[in-house]
């Protein structure tokens, strides 16, 4: 390589980092203000003072946003793991099925799925208020205005995107290994839990990251579909981010603690869902 062109290569990627570096800022400047402004005494937690940092550094607005928005929190937990779950398990089979256990319609099966993610939530909105309502006559338990009920609708409208996944992670899977698993003697059931569950771990941390994602920022749903006491914590944010008596610096730390779950699953399963996609989960 001669010096012009190890100059070019130098000069290429200082500019290709400077520009990643000017998206990292504009980025992370949100944060900023939110994090310095969650510290701030409520002497200092006005707009006009929204880049500088505390002079007094307090917790007060943490304890008080945590306060308002613990019970919401919690009901997004009950929302998001059991929804995130139910909806991992039934893509998964439905996935199985449609690549290595094929039927006669399959393809045409598979298709009416991904119609079911074209269909915004706006269209459903008075059909599934009348579902829940008439689950709540028959079986005497409640599912409008509980969490329960939210868990199903997010079920059901995510089993097209969770079909999606685990069907073009199944494609890749070799059909030897579910023909030397028949010629063992094997049924469905068995070659699914014994040889593709154990290779299913990049698309199953797709779909949870996804779906917890998806059930964990849910506004729409919850704001029609459940009461005041079973609110996650998206529309109790809104409730504190939108009452203009509350500081700012409180509606700052709430909208961190609401935020924070979602980054951990994130941290915590990344890597997985890098390599989920890598492999084909959110191919084909």
């Amino acid at each position: 390589m001669t010096a012009v062109a190890a100059g070019r290569r130098r000069v290429s990627t200082g500019v290709r980092l400077g520009v990643l570096l000017a998206l990292v800022v504009v980025f992370l400047i949100p944060i900023y203000v939110l994090l310095v402004t969650s510290f701030k005494p409520l002497t200092e937690a006005d707009p006009s003072q929204a880049w500088n940092l505390p002079q007094t550094w307090t917790v007060e607005a943490w304890r008080v946003a945590w306060e308002k928005l613990a019970p919401g929190l919690w009901n997004s937990v009950l929302l998001a793991v059991p929804g995130s779950l139910l909806s991992c398990a039934l893509g998964s089979m439905n996935g199985y099925v449609l690549s290595k256990w094929r039927f006669p319609g399959a393809d045409l099966l598979f298709t009416l799925f991904l119609f079911g993610m074209f269909i915004p939530y706006q269209g459903v909105m008075i059909p599934l208020v009348q579902l829940l309502v008439g689950l709540n006559e028959l079986t005497g338990l409640q599912f409008y205005g509980a969490i329960p009920g939210l868990v199903l609708a997010h079920v059901i409208y995510g089993i097209p995107i969770c079909t999606l996944i685990f069907r073009n992670y199944y494609v890749t899977i070799p059909d030897e290994l579910i023909e030397a698993s028949r010629v063992d003697g094997a049924g469905m059931l068995r070659t699914y839990w014994s040889v593709v569950l154990p290779v299913s771990g990049p698309a199953i941390a797709v779909v949870i990251i996804w779906q917890f994602t998806s059930l964990w920022n849910d506004f729409l749903f919850a704001v029609f579909l459940t009461g005041p006491t079973s609110w996650p914590a998206t529309v109790m944010l809104n409730n504190i981010a939108g009452a203009q008596a509350t500081p700012y610096s409180q509606q700052m730390a709430a909208a961190i603690l609401a935020s924070v779950p979602t980054m951990l699953i994130y941290v915590l399963l990344g890597r997985f869902f890098m390599r989920g996609l890598m492999a084909g989960a959110l191919k084909g």
